[in-house]
């Protein structure tokens, strides 16, 4: 998880606010290797809805979706893959809604539906009731 001001490995990240879009490189036919590939604008949200879609089934509501991009939160694949193991577990005990704890991010998912409803992190979560839920789940 990539949170604004820390990336792994101790380099700092700079992430303007709001995330307008995500630059990804699409390969180009260069056999000398001297040009660079041409770059590929996309959606946050459209990124973020695909990288979900990867993980057998776990949805992200529109308001968790603006939540995290306010936040300036990027979820990677190995990332979402914990968050779908958590809503897994809380499904295998029978639960409703679940608050799933992820570092320092707090995510309340409708296990039914397979969805992630709401997310904040750090210090929006001090003094914070979460309501309407049935379980939780702590992630490593």
């Amino acid at each position: 998880m990539k949170v604004q001001g820390r990336e792994p490995g101790g380099q700092p990240l700079i992430i303007p606010r709001p995330v307008a879009e995500i630059i990804r490189s699409r390969p180009v036919d260069n056999p000398v290797g001297n040009v660079r590939a041409n770059p590929v604008k996309q959606n946050f949200g459209e990124v973020l809805t695909a990288e979900f879609k990867k993980t057998d089934g776990l949805k992200l509501s529109a308001h968790a979706e603006r939540r995290l991009r306010e936040r300036n939160v990027v979820l990677d694949s190995e990332d979402l893959q914990k968050i779908e193991g958590a809503v897994h577990k809380a499904a295998a005990k029978g639960s409703r809604e679940s608050l799933v704890i992820y570092g320092d991010l707090a995510l309340v998912a409708n296990i039914k539906n397979r969805t992630i409803i709401t997310a904040m992190e750090g210090k929006d979560m001090q003094d914070h009731v979460f309501t309407n839920i049935d379980s939780a789940v702590f992630v490593s």
